[in-house]
């Protein structure tokens, strides 16, 4: 089992040097919402993952998938696939900013996410300027919600 510790932030406005950090190309899809269980693509890794309930804390079980079986489970997903590019941004020499950018239906929103290693980490994060409000506490913003067409 792994606890994912996570906030979750509207972007106010994108960072003006986003070219520089690294970008992949996902896509994520759910058999399931309710208990959250999703299969995503990034880049050439593929996994299949159960998520279990809450907001900032939740437990989170990743397993590989071959391409062979996404391809296959993204036949079977409820609601639409979800495509987004995730920028990975480096913050205060300790945290990952991962902005996520959504394409196709879901566009214009722009999310990011930071995990961390403790509740109290979590607790007193201060966020960049560019970040605008914060949806941690919000099912809305889950991506599984996301995938069923609500905001």
């Amino acid at each position: 089992m792994n606890l994912e510790i996570e906030r979750k932030y509207l972007i106010a406005s994108l960072p003006p040097d986003l070219g520089q950090y690294p970008c992949v190309h996902i896509e994520q899809g759910y058999l399931n919402t309710d208990p959250v269980v999703r299969i995503r693509r990034s880049g050439d890794a593929y996994t299949l993952t159960y998520k279990g309930k809450g907001f900032m804390v939740r437990e989170e079980y990743n397993l590989p998938l071959t391409q062979q079986a996404f391809l296959h489970l993204r036949e079977k997903i409820d609601g639409i696939l979800i495509e987004k590019r995730r920028y990975r941004i480096p913050w205060q020499d300790r945290y990952t900013i991962e902005l996520d950018i959504f394409e196709g239906k879901l566009a214009p929103l722009q999310l990011a996410e930071v995990e961390f290693e403790t509740e109290a980490d979590a607790d007193a994060f201060v966020p960049p300027d560019w970040f605008g409000k914060d949806v941690t506490f919000s099912p809305a913003y889950h991506n599984s919600t996301l995938s069923q067409g609500q905001k």
